[in-house]
Order: structure tokens, then sequence, then C-alpha cells
């Protein structure tokens, strides 16, 4: 068996939105900058496995970059009744310096709520962040995070800083593990999170989880492997590439492929040199 592609480092993160207009105005209120629109060029639909059209906007806060995608052969609605222990789980990690704050502006701009009292602040042995998860109009999962002041060089900045991480519910810690070493990942600090404040983060109850970040030789982001003792996430059918649950994580790599890890979360693999979006221009 040859030896799995290196994943250099994560340049960027696309979700699928069946309302292009409505999910750019969502993520521009909560600090993202709006850049170029442009059709998915018809190569990158072939490695998709979609047939049609496709329209792509770029979006960007600090050095992070997020796509929205939008397929004129739309795929299945986020599934309304998924939790944060599903396997179909992936949310996006957003720092700020005042996440009461920007969670009042995702609010007006018609997020909905995951976490049950708010933003919550988080004990020592998880990080000691302050942390809340919602959804956006289409149902994708998002966190704001605010760091204790001075606790993360990575983040010295104010107000809406960029991506920190994607987070992915598992099914088998030591198999996803397995998979992302395999791919150039290293493991980080562990926790094992549970207790008040991560019922009240994740809205489930008896929450017990194992949080395993995975580094890319290259940072931020990175990936978080969640894999939930209790309750036992749900699995779910393979996802095409247009259903709105189907976020890709973009990667620097040496290669054009799609991905998938073992619980089905798609990964996006480009060749050095490429933008996410296709072009020429350099990363």
């Amino acid at each position: 068996m040859p030896p799995a592609v290196t994943l250099r480092a994560i340049v960027g993160f696309r979700i699928v939105t069946a309302n292009l207009d409505r999910l750019i105005a969502f993520y521009r209120a909560i600090g993202f900058s709006v850049g170029a629109r442009e059709l998915i060029a018809a190569e990158e639909m072939q490695l998709l496995g979609l047939a049609g059209a496709g329209e792509r906007q770029a979006l960007s806060m600090g050095e992070s970059r997020l796509d929205l995608d939008c397929f004129a052969e739309p795929g299945c609605p986020y599934p309304p009744d998924a939790n944060a222990a599903d396997l179909i789980f992936q949310h996006l990690a957003l720092v700020t310096d005042n996440v009461r704050s920007a969670l009042r502006r995702a609010a007006i701009a018609g997020a909905t709520p995951i976490s049950r009292d708010g933003p919550i602040e988080l004990p020592q042995s998880a990080g000691g962040v302050t942390a809340v998860k919602f959804r956006d109009p289409d149902g994708h999962p998002l966190e704001f995070l605010q760091f204790p002041a001075g606790s993360n060089p990575t983040w010295p900045g104010r107000g809406m800083m960029g991506i920190d991480h994607s987070a992915i519910s598992v099914s088998n810690i030591a198999d996803s593990h397995r998979f992302y070493v395999d791919h150039a990942l290293s493991e980080a600090k562990t926790s094992l999170n549970y207790g008040p404040t991560q019922v009240a983060l994740d809205g489930l109850d008896d929450v017990k989880v194992d949080v395993v970040p995975m580094n890319p030789p290259t940072m931020p982001p990175h990936v978080e492997l969640l894999g939930y003792r209790t309750p036992v996430g749900r699995p779910h059918a393979p996802l095409a590439a247009n259903d709105l649950a189907a976020t890709r994580i973009v990667w620097r790599a040496g290669t054009e492929a799609l991905l998938r890890d073992p619980d089905g979360h798609l990964h996006q693999l480009m060749r050095s040199g490429r933008s996410p979006a296709g072009s020429s221009s350099p990363l």
C-alpha cells in the first residue's frame, strides 16, 4: 500500500448552502469580509462527484478563509435533529476577544443556539476558555472561543480574529487518530471533558467526551477529534459533496483529491501553491 498523502496545512474550509445570499449576510454580520464570487471549475465539480454547475463565495476573517458553495443540483438539508455527539457533527471554532458581544451579533443575524445557557467558562482541565456553540441559518454548527487574556500567543488580536480549529465527532478515537497521524498530523494535549459546563456547552445530558487535538505541520488552524463516551453519537449515511452537512476541510497537499476520514468527514486536497478557490494565486 502506498504511503498516505502528507496534509501540510489547512488553507481553508468550504461549507454548502442552498441560499448563498442569506448565508453571505450571516457571515458578514459575524465578522467575515466578503471577497470574490465565482463559478466552480468543471474539473473540481468532477472531483466532487457532482453534475451541473456550482457557485462559490469567498469569505475571510484575518488569515482564515471560508468558502460558501452553492450547487445547481441541491443535496440534502442539514438534519434538523442532529446533535453535537452525532457523527455528522463538525463545527468551526471562531476566536474572539468578546464572546458575548459576538453571540449577540450572531443571534440578530439568525443564529440558533446549541449551548443551553449562553457562553460557558470551561474549567482549566478543558482549556479555561469561554465558549458557546450555535448554528448558522442553514444548520451548520459554529463555536465562538474567547481565550483568557494573554494565554494563547497564536491569537493576540482584538475583535473577531479567525478560525482556530474544526472539531469533528468520531466513533472511534483510536481509528481516527491513526488516520490523521498517517497523514502527518500530530497529537497535542488531550482532555476528558464532562460535568455541568460541558453539558451546558453541548446542549446534551450526561456528556463525557474525549477531546484530541491533531495538529498539522503548519498551523493554525488544526483539527479536534471529539469522541463522545456518552451520549453515543449516531452514524449517518455517506454524505454527497452537495449535502449541506458536507463541510470540507481544504488542505495544502501534493495532489488534487477528495478524501474521507473513517467517519466520512470530507477533506479536499490541493497542490501546493494553489489557492482554495482553485486559481493560480499563491497561498
